[in-house]
C-alpha cells in the first residue's frame, strides 16, 4: 500500500528536492557559495554542462528564489549570479551531503586481500 503523503506536491521533501535535486543545481549553488559569478565563468568552471542546460538551471534557481540574477545594460551584455539568503541557507546541507559521501565512499572501497 502506498503512502500518498510522500507522493504529492504538498510533501515538503518533494518540494525541496524539486528545487535543488538534480545533477547540476547543487554544483551551481556550490560554485556560487562565496562569490558572484558571471554566466561565462559558470560555463567555464562547471565541466560537461551545456550552455542550454546551464541557462535552464539558472532560470529555475532564480524562479525558486535560490539565486539572484543581475543583468547590466552594457555591450557586450553582462549577467551576474549570486545566492540569495535562501540559497546560502542550503550551503550547510551541501556540506553534510559531502561529508556523508566521503564517509561512505571510503567505507565502500573493498579492502585488498593478501
Amino acid at each position: 500500500m502506498r503512502d500518498e503523503k510522500f507522493c504529492n506536491s504538498n510533501c515538503p521533501l518533494y518540494q525541496a528536492i524539486g528545487k535543488v535535486g538534480n545533477k547540476w543545481k547543487p554544483i551551481i549553488i556550490n560554485v556560487l557559495r562565496e562569490r558572484t559569478v558571471r554566466f561565462g565563468q559558470l560555463d567555464a568552471i562547471i565541466p560537461h554542462i551545456t550552455r542550454k542546460v546551464l541557462t535552464e538551471q539558472l532560470r529555475e534557481l532564480e524562479e525558486d528564489g535560490i539565486l539572484n540574477r543581475v543583468a547590466y545594460k552594457e555591450l557586450p551584455p553582462r549577467v551576474e549570479y549570486s545566492l540569495t539568503e535562501q540559497g546560502k541557507a542550503f550551503i550547510p546541507i551541501l556540506e553534510m551531503i559531502k561529508e556523508w559521501n566521503e564517509k561512505f565512499e571510503i567505507e565502500s572501497i573493498p579492502k585488498a586481500t593478501a
